[in-house]
Parts: structure tokens; C-alpha cells; sequence
């Protein structure tokens, strides 16, 4: 296991949504593994080390909201994007919200508190320049000083989250007692680009801490 870090992750609303729904956003009864390592690596990125998510403490009630949210009924074409890298086209490509905008109910969390434990390892990618405790210094200084390369966010860009580093505090004790919270999204299986598959587990948390470090994880 390589160098840990704790911190503390809250916001006024969540939503990670549930892959099964296709319209209707709703989300998970909590923040998912891949949605914690995102907020890790909003803070702190690089294709030398690789994110690993050991832990997550849940500080509050699980509840929900139902709010209404503007989405985009379309999205810009690859196959347009890549003709205007190859130059064989010149005619403009946009896509306007305004036009293609819509409306749609979503059920999400409100009032989220968590404390996420993870560790980082090292990839194939790590040249002689990158040590395990260079990372580590780089990812606490930024940390402390509230550092970030992209917004930090709870699913969606719109539900930003406040994350803080925990170092010498005591993890406050969860309300939630022993859950089944069923199957639940781990993480994208990236490793064939032509085929690229979901994983999921089922999440069970003990005392109100979910725990990723034994888990058996499905395609």
C-alpha cells in the first residue's frame, strides 16, 4: 500500500447517479469510489501514481431532495469534431444550450459529510524524477492550502464540495449504524479503450464506514 491521506468532504447537495436510470436522474445513497477518487484527483493528478480509495466514513443522515435541473438534450459529434482537426471541414461547430435545453427532476442528496481514506501507488508511468514521498508532499501542501487543478465537485459541477485535509483529528463517529445499500458503481474497467465496462459491488456499510479494501468487484 503506498502513502495515505485522509480528508473530509461536504456539501450542501450530491448527486451520483445511478447508471440504470436513463432519464430521471436519482442518485446513490452515497458518494460512490469513482466519485471519491475524482475529488482526490481534482486536487492533485499525475499519470505517475494511481488513486486508490481504502475508505468512506459517512458523518450524516443519508437524505434526500427532489430539485429540477437544466440539461442539454444533445451533445457536439466526435465524428464532426475529428473532420475539424483534420481541416476537411470549415463550417462552424457549436452546440447552443439555449436551443437544445431541457428540463429534468433529480433526486439527490442534500446536506453530504464525508471522510474519504485513500492511498496512491505508483504506475508504469513513474520515471526516476517521481518518488513516493515527493507526491505525498505535493498532494499535503495542496491540501492545506486548498489547492486545486479543477473544481472539486459532489457528481456534478453544479454541487461543488468543500474538501479539507484531516491530519491529527480524531474521525467523528458515524450516526448510521450497519446498512445494506445494494449494488453499487465502483469504477470504469478502462483497460480494452474499444470496450470499456462498469464495475460494481455490493456496499454494506459496518458503523457507517464503507469499506473498499477486500471487495469482490463485478463486470
Amino acid at each position: 500500500m503506498g502513502y495515505g491521506i485522509k480528508i473530509r468532504v461536504s456539501g450542501d447537495y450530491a448527486l451520483f447517479t445511478r447508471p440504470e436510470m436513463k432519464v430521471e436522474r436519482v442518485s446513490y445513497d452515497i458518494i460512490t469510489p469513482s466519485a471519491a477518487r475524482g475529488i482526490i484527483e481534482a486536487v492533485y493528478w499525475k499519470p505517475a501514481i494511481r488513486w486508490v480509495i481504502n475508505k468512506i466514513h459517512v458523518l450524516k443522515e443519508i437524505e434526500f431532495t427532489n430539485v429540477r435541473r437544466n440539461e442539454v438534450s444533445e451533445k457536439a459529434s466526435e465524428s464532426e469534431a475529428r473532420r475539424r482537426m483534420n481541416g476537411t471541414t470549415t463550417e462552424s461547430m457549436y452546440l447552443s444550450a439555449v436551443d437544445n435545453r431541457q428540463q429534468r427532476a433529480a433526486l439527490v442528496l442534500k446536506n453530504v459529510d464525508y471522510i474519504i481514506e485513500a492511498h496512491f501507488e505508483m504506475t508504469d508511468k513513474a520515471g526516476n524524477e517521481d518518488t513516493v514521498e515527493k507526491h505525498y508532499n505535493i498532494i499535503l501542501r495542496r491540501l492545506r492550502k486548498g489547492q486545486h487543478f479543477s473544481a472539486p465537485c459532489l457528481g456534478t459541477r453544479e454541487f461543488g464540495a468543500k474538501v479539507q485535509l484531516i491530519e491529527d483529528e480524531a474521525i467523528p463517529k458515524s450516526p448510521l449504524g450497519n446498512r445494506d445499500l445494494g449494488w453499487m458503481l465502483y469504477d470504469m474497467d478502462f483497460s480494452d479503450s474499444e470496450d470499456i465496462k462498469p464495475q460494481f459491488f455490493k456496499a454494506t456499510l459496518n458503523d457507517g464506514v464503507l469499506d473498499l479494501t477486500d471487495l469482490e468487484v463485478r463486470r
